[in-house]
């Protein structure tokens, strides 16, 4: 099966051809195409370029070819997934109370206090069946994939 998205109004992430991976000061550039197509066979990317390259003029899903998948971005953004190289996705019950704490303020002392804080986190880790981790954790990890994660490491508290 072959996928054809065009009309990406900007593909991020294209490295000069040959270069594997970016080290140091060139990691501040990130190669971009505006107004591009990516061209995809069997899960693997086999070709990208500008709109106005011959192979994609004319792309649209009023004329179909078989077996070809056409993907409008209507201008949108298309980038690699992003890697997650601290994440923290395994823990128990939610802290978002004490993020709130935090914007308005309360030192981690106050929160503590209130009942929150890593003791009480680490609490409730232990009270909690390794099953019911599990399904949490599951759950957070879908978000993660939905907004464009696509590996992450999983840190423990």
């Amino acid at each position: 099966m072959k996928t054809v998205i065009h009309n990406i109004g900007t593909l991020a992430g294209i490295l000069p051809e040959g270069t594997l991976r970016l080290e140091g000061e060139a990691m501040n550039n990130v190669g971009c195409i505006d107004n591009a197509y990516l061209t995809i066979e069997d899960g693997i990317i086999t070709g990208f370029g500008p709109m106005d390259d011959d192979c994609v003029r004319g792309v649209s899903e009023t004329t179909p070819h078989a077996e070809t998948d056409y993907i409008d971005a209507k201008g949108g953004f298309v980038m690699p997934c992003f890697c997650d190289s601290h994440t923290h996705i395994a823990y128990a019950g939610c802290r978002d109370g004490e993020f709130r704490d935090k914007i308005a303020g309360l030192s981690y002392e106050e929160t503590a206090a209130r009942g929150g804080g890593i003791l009480n986190s680490a609490d409730l880790l232990h009270e909690t069946s390794e099953d019911d981790l599990y399904e949490q954790s599951k759950v957070r990890v879908r978000e993660i994939m939905a907004m464009g994660t696509g590996a992450g490491e999983i840190k423990s508290g």
